[in-house]
């Protein structure tokens, strides 16, 4: 399990990630937050990263393209940090166990986890 943060996210989420798993921020590589998606989604693949955004365009990429092959999305709208991280951690041991089986798409809203 390793993960690699969308530029929309805060390094906070990094920090926390990075507690449990190899975790780096968009802005840590490639062309920083310059790096079109597709770039992203390809370096993810590569890399065998999972790729954590608040991005629609991930989602559509992922449910046309299966690029990235693994990503979780909040669909949440600005909320605190604090909150963020706390839903995202409620939900470590399914992404370790869908991260172990392949593909996968988990989106995190605020009253529920849907999963393709």
């Amino acid at each position: 399990m390793k993960f690699i943060c969308d530029v929309h996210l805060p390094f906070r989420l990094v920090k926390f990630l990075a507690t449990h798993a190899p975790a780096t921020h968009v802005n840590q590589i490639l062309n920083g937050s310059s790096t079109a998606d597709s770039l992203i989604s390809q370096y993810a693949d590569q890399h065998d990263y999972i790729v954590v955004t608040k991005d629609a365009d991930f989602r559509n990429s992922y449910l046309i393209k299966q690029t990235p092959r693994k990503l979780i999305r909040f669909g949440l709208g600005n909320i605190p940090n604090d909150r963020l991280i706390q839903l995202l951690g409620e939900q470590l041991v399914l992404i370790d166990k869908l991260d172990r089986e392949g593909p996968f798409y988990m989106e995190i809203n605020s009253d529920n986890v849907l999963l393709y």
